[in-house]
Formats: structure tokens, sequence, C-alpha cells
């Protein structure tokens, strides 16, 4: 079992559709961001820490990861223009073995809990990556330029995929060496994984576990946060 994990924490996005770079939002008396750096700093397997940040915040955000993360490596760098930019950004930041495996962190995801974590990592093999999802509850529909129903998805294998996604450290470094190489992009790891080869399997993932993307889901989160 992979027993030395970097965790790599993207908090480099605009916040178009919210206003404003809602990572670093309050949340309960702290930043959205600071929530799961926390929780990556409670668990012993983490043993190093990347944040990924737009450029004009970085030396803003270096005392609060270096606070949270205090006597363990941590290191806040810039971001791209894309999330695939950043998470690149933040692999080449991470120090060289003994570190196993990596996992990949969505900031705006707050509420993340350890022992989905821990569920993730388990699944970890060279050659098998995992991710945090949850099974799509609502009934899907595939809908045409016009508006129009066109299909039902059967939901019963559809599933809807989250972060943290979990890799060996080689896995995770090839797959995004070789879609840099073939300029393939994706909106997540596990496709940039599956591109490359490696095996993909899902860990079950609590509810909480949601995206703040919206002013709505910033106050949903408010009212988790203070219950």
């Amino acid at each position: 079992m992979i027993v030395q994990w970097a965790a790599i924490v993207t908090a480099a996005g605009q916040g178009r559709r919210f206003g404003q770079p809602k990572q670093l939002v309050n949340l309960a008396g702290r930043p959205v961001l600071a929530w799961s750096l926390h929780l990556f700093a409670g668990m012993t397997e983490v043993r190093e820490m990347v944040v990924v940040v737009q450029p004009q915040v970085v030396e803003r955000i270096k005392p609060l990861v270096t606070e949270i993360f205090a006597g363990r490596r941590a290191t806040v760098v810039a971001g791209g223009v894309t999330r695939q930019e950043s998470v690149h950004a933040g692999l080449r930041a991470l120090s060289e073995p003994p570190l196993d495996g990596v996992l990949i962190h969505d900031a705006v995801r707050p509420f993340l809990r350890a022992d989905d974590v821990r569920g993730g990592m388990r699944l970890v093999r060279p050659g098998r990556a995992a991710m945090l999802a949850a099974p799509i509850v609502d009934t899907v529909k595939m809908v045409d330029k016009e508006g129009r129903v066109v299909r039902t998805l059967d939901r019963s294998s559809l599933w809807a995929a989250q972060t943290p996604q979990f890799a060996t450290l080689a896995d995770m470094r090839r797959a995004y060496l070789e879609a840099e190489r073939a300029a393939f992009t994706a909106t997540d790891d596990a496709a940039l994984l599956a591109q490359s080869g490696v095996e993909i399997v899902v860990a079950p993932s609590h509810a909480e576990n949601f995206k703040i993307t919206t002013p709505g889901d910033l106050a949903r989160a408010e009212a988790l946060a203070r219950s």
C-alpha cells in the first residue's frame, strides 16, 4: 500500500461564474481554500503539499499554507490558464521520491472527509488510479442544440466525478507529460490517466463533497459549516 503521499490543491481559478475567486472567499471565518488544507495537514499520510494559486496571490497565500502545514514541506506556486496547466505546475514543484502517490484536489470542495480520502488512497497501485465520485440520483437526459430530449441515460451506471483524484506519482507525471506532448486536454486528471492507459476506479464519496460554483453554493456551504 502506498504510504507517502503528496497533495496538490488547485486554487488558481478566476471564478468567472461566481464573480470573484471563490477559493479565497471567507467561509465561516476562514478562506474556502483553508478548509481542505487543514484536512490534509491532519493526515499523516500526506507528507508534502503544493498549493497552486493565481500568480498575483502567491505571496499572500504562502504564510497561510506554511502555518497550516507546519513541519512538513509546503510550496505555493503560480498556476496556468487552465486547470490542466495548473496541476502540471504543481507536479513540477513536487520533490523527488520517496513520495509514492499523489492526490489532486480542487480547493472549492471544502468539506472533504479524511475517511473518503483514505478510501481512494487504498485503491491505488501502479497502473491503477482512483477518484472520489458519487452515484447520479437524478434522471439524466441527453438534449440536442434545440433543447429537445433525444435520449434518457441509464443512471444506474452513471457517477459524478469529484476530487481528490489519486495515482502513483510516476503514473500521474507520465499522464501529464504525454498529454502535453500530444496536445490532449481534459477537464480532470482521471481522463488524462485513462488516455495514458491507466485503469480508473471509483471510491464512493459523501454528499458534502460538493463544489462551490455559484453564490447559492456558498450559502449552502455556510449553512453546513455553521451546523
